[in-house]
C-alpha cells in the first residue's frame, strides 16, 4: 500500500474489491499474508496419500522468501488462521542455528515474526526469557541448535526450524524435537533452509510423509534490490555456490569421487585464449529409444602451452542417431573444430556412418574403451589436480557427474554420459600423443 492506496496489480486483486474501505481497514486487510504471498510461501495441502504431512520443508536459494514464509507460518499457527491451522496452537518452538541467529533473523529480523505482525496483534517479545507471547495465550520459545539438550523436556504443537543445513548437531537436535512435538491433533514442523548435502535434509526431503517446497532467488525477484539478481547471476550463475545459494539446489559431492567441487571451481575461467586444437567428443547411447542413456557431447580445446579448455556440453537426451549426429556436427562447425572423437564400442562402423550421413566432410576419430569408466577417467582427473584443465563458464550437469563418479559408478546409478565424452575429449587432446599440427585460432 502506498499513501493509503493498494497496488492491486502487484497482489493480483481487482481494485473494486477494496472499494469503500478506509486506509486503516485496508492496512489491516493487507496485513494478512494471503493477499501478498507467493503461492509457494503458503502451507501445502495434505500429502498425496491423503495424510497430514509431518514436516513442511521450504528449501530455496538466498532471498527466496523463506524467512518471511516461516514467520507468517508461525503467525498463522498462533492465530489459528485459515490455511494455517484449524485453531490456534498453544506452544511453538523456534530453533535457529544459534541463539543470536534465532533472535536477529527469526524474531527481530526485517522478515521475522515481529515484522510479520500488525501493531494490533504483535506478540510480546521477552528477550531475556527467549519467548514470544500472543494475546490469546499462545507462546513461542526460542532455542539454539547448538544445545540439543535444551529441547529435552519441553513439548510443542508446532516448530519452525531455520537453516537446518547449517546446524552443527542437526540429527541430535531434530531427534530431540521429534520427542517434544506431541501436543494437539496435528503436531508439525516447518523447515526453512538453503540446502546443503546434509544427510538429515536429504532424508527429510525423501520422506513421503513430508511436504517439500522448492524456490529459487528468482521467484522473489520483486522484493530484491533492482539489478541485484542480474549482477549475482552474472557472477555466480551455474557455479556450485550459485546453484546452492541462487537456485536452492542440493549440490552433491562424494568423498571417493575423482573430482571435488573445489577442484572444479579452481579451474573455472570466463573465456578461452587462442586455441591450437579443438575437438568434439561423442559418447553415443547404447540404444535409440525413450529410455536410452543420453548421448554425451562435449567440446574441448588445447592451447599452445598444453592447457585444456572445456568449451561446451551439448549432451542430448535420448534421441535417434540422426538427431545426436546432427547436434555433434553442428557444434563441430560452430567451434571450427578439428575432429569428432567418437566412441565406437556401441555400434562400431554404424556410428561413423550416421555422422557421415549428417556431414561426410567431418573427420571422425574412432576410440574404443578397453578399461572401465573410473579407470579411464583417473588420468584426466590428474590433469585437473595438476591445474592443466580449465572450464570456460559453468557446466552444472557435467560437473555433477564429475563429483559423483566413484569406483562403483555414479551415486544415482545412471550412466556418466557427459563425463565419458569429457574424458574422451581431454584424453585425445592431452594424453594420447596423437595431436595434429597446431593451428592457432580465436573463439
Amino acid at each position: 500500500m502506498r499513501d493509503g492506496l493498494i497496488d492491486c496489480a502487484r497482489i493480483g486483486k481487482a481494485p473494486e474489491l477494496f472499494a469503500g474501505f478506509s486506509a486503516h481497514e485496508l492496512e489491516a486487510i493487507l496485513s494478512f499474508f494471503d493477499f501478498r504471498a507467493h503461492s509457494m510461501q503458503m502451507p501445502p495441502g495434505a500429502a498425496a496419500n491423503g495424510a497430514r504431512w509431518r514436516s513442511w520443508l521450504f528449501v530455496g536459494g538466498r532471498g527466496a522468501g523463506k524467512t518471511r514464509a516461516g514467520a507468517e507460518w508461525v503467525r498463522g499457527m498462533a492465530g489459528g488462521f485459515v490455511d494455517f491451522a484449524d485453531m490456534p496452537v498453544a506452544r511453538i518452538a523456534l530453533i535457529g542455528e544459534t541463539w543470536a541467529d534465532a533472535r536477529d533473523v527469526m524474531v527481530e529480523g526485517v522478515s521475522g515474526i515481529l515484522a510479520a505482525h500488525g501493531k494490533w496483534d504483535r506478540p510480546q517479545w521477552e528477550a531475556s526469557r527467549r519467548r514470544l507471547t500472543w494475546r490469546n495465550g499462545a507462546i513461542a520459545q526460542v532455542f539454539s541448535a547448538e544445545d540439543p539438550e535444551s529441547l529435552r523436556g519441553p513439548q510443542f504443537d508446532a516448530a519452525w526450524c531455520d537453516e537446518v543445513a547449517k546446524w552443527r548437531h542437526a540429527q541430535e537436535v531434530w531427534d530431540m524435537l521429534q520427542f517434544g512435538l506431541r501436543l494437539g491433533e496435528w503436531p508439525r514442523a516447518m523447515v526453512t533452509t538453503t540446502p546443503r548435502p546434509l544427510a538429515l535434509l536429504k532424508k527429510l526431503m525423501a520422506d513421503p510423509a513430508n511436504a517439500v517446497t522448492r524456490a529459487s532467488m528468482r521467484a522473489n525477484a520483486e522484493n530484491l534490490a533492482p539489478g541485484f539478481l542480474r549482477a549475482i547471476e552474472e557472477r555466480y550463475g551455474g557455479t556450485r555456490l550459485g546453484r546452492q545459494e541462487i537456485d536452492g539446489a542440493i549440490v552433491e559431492e562424494r568423498a571417493d569421487a575423482l573430482w571435488s567441487r573445489e577442484m572444479i571451481e579452481r579451474a573455472r575461467i570466463a573465456g578461452a585464449p587462442p586455441l591450437a586444437r579443438i575437438v568434439v567428443a561423442v559418447d553415443p547411447p547404447a540404444a535409440a529409444h525413450k529410455r536410452a542413456d543420453k548421448c554425451g557431447i562435449v567440446a574441448a580445446g588445447l592451447d599452445a602451452d598444453g592447457l585444456v579448455y572445456v568449451l561446451s556440453d551439448a549432451t542430448l537426451a535420448a534421441a535417434r542417431p540422426a538427431e545426436w549426429a546432427a547436434r555433434a556436427v553442428a557444434l563441430y562447425h560452430d567451434l571450427q573444430a578439428d575432429a569428432l572423437v567418437v566412441e565406437v564400442n556401441q555400434g562400431g562402423d554404424m556410428v561413423a556412418s550416421v555422422i557421415a550421413q549428417a556431414d561426410s566432410s567431418v573427420p571422425v576419430t574412432k576410440v574404443r574403451a578397453t578399461r572401465g569408466k573410473y579407470l579411464r577417467a583417473a588420468p584426466v582427473a590428474l590433469l585437473y589436480e595438476q591445474n592443466r584443465v580449465r572450464h570456460v563458464g559453468a557446466f552444472p550437469e557435467l560437473e555433477d557427474e564429475m563429483c559423483s563418479l566413484g569406483p562403483d559408478g555414479l551415486l544415482n546409478g545412471a550412466s556418466p554420459d557427459r563425463l565419458d565424452a569429457l574424458v574422451w575429449a581431454i584424453t585425445h587432446l592431452a594424453l594420447d600423443g596423437k595431436r595434429a599440427t597446431p593451428r592457432v585460432r580465436r573463439l
